[in-house]
């Protein structure tokens, strides 16, 4: 048995070395990603950050920033439908979208598959990913060029602040709460989306792993209950994100989780993770971060 395991030792490290794989360390709290690698296609330093494309073994074509991986052509899908279509089907009319971020054009691609959409205002402050996403990224082209589309590159925690009551549902697609992203996880951002909803407005935050960021989901969590009605946390499996998993909070000035539209649901095509059960499951929280939440929200 141990000359087995001695063996398998041997091959694993073996392929290690004869293999490429890009390794992200950043924000995993000692557990680290590994995806392999074919080559490197391009690699720019923007004014806010790095911008890596790989084209990848199993994956398809990846794009990190500053080593953190944001998105692969694979498992993009279950991220950007789960931010996205969780409050747009949510809201019963949804007109004006705000999208914070999301330069790689995947939110916006799942956003414009809901016919009620009059305009999608995409702000990231880097123009760079957008142009990249659109060289690599073909499946998004369509989502840039669309006439409901508006493309401003300004800072997104400056720009809500100009748009009061003027959005029906905001994705905020962002990266992680430190760097460029760091603004859009304080309390006067939150603020600030409030203003920007309607009066029936609802907004979805990237909010991190359950498993490796408790701490600030809680922090969130008791944050946006005292400035809105509703709010949830729930969550979606993405295997190229720390952890596998990656969580959104759900705030609400109106509308529930508990009322959907099945035929809505049923009109969004090619979606490949989203749908009616899913979307009523991914609130359902396991115990651990249920007894985080919930006993604070109690006492």
């Amino acid at each position: 048995m141990i000359k087995q395991l001695s063996i398998a030792l041997l091959l694993i490290t073996a392929t290690t070395q004869t293999e490429e794989f890009f390794t992200e360390w950043c924000n995993h709290m000692g557990l680290p990603t590994m995806i392999q690698v074919e080559e490197k296609l391009e690699s720019c330093q923007s004014e806010y950050q790095k911008i890596d494309i790989y084209k990848t073994t199993t994956f398809g074509m990846m794009m990190v920033i500053d080593d953190v991986i944001m998105l692969t052509q694979r498992d993009n899908p279950a991220y950007h439908e789960m931010i996205t279509h969780v409050p747009m089907i949510t809201h019963p009319n949804p007109k004006k979208v705000l999208i914070v971020g999301g330069g790689d054009g995947g939110t916006l691609h799942e956003v414009l598959k809901h016919n009620s959409v009059e305009e999608v205002v995409l702000c990231d402050i880097d123009s760079k990913v957008i142009e990249l996403s659109y060289k690599y990224f073909p499946e998004f082209r369509e989502a840039f060029e669309d006439k409901r589309t508006v493309i401003v590159n300004e800072d997104a925690a400056e720009y809500i602040k100009t748009r009061k009551g003027f959005y029906d549902v905001i994705c905020v697609d962002s990266t992680d709460p430190f760097g460029p992203g760091e603004a859009l996880f304080q309390k006067e951002f939150y603020d600030n989306i409030k203003e920007a909803l309607t009066d029936d407005g609802i907004a979805v935050t990237q909010s991190e792993s359950m498993f490796l960021y408790t701490d600030l989901i809680e922090e969130l969590y008791q944050q946006n209950r005292k400035l809105f009605p509703i709010a949830h946390y729930y969550y979606a499996l993405v295997p190229t994100y720390p952890s596998g998993t990656i969580g959104f909070s759900f705030v609400s000035k109106k509308y529930d989780i508990d009322k959907i539209d099945k035929e809505r649901i049923a009109q969004l095509k090619n979606l490949q993770y989203y749908n009616e059960q899913l979307h009523q499951a991914a609130f359902q929280l396991p115990e651990f971060l249920k007894k985080k939440l919930l006993t604070k929200s109690l006492s």
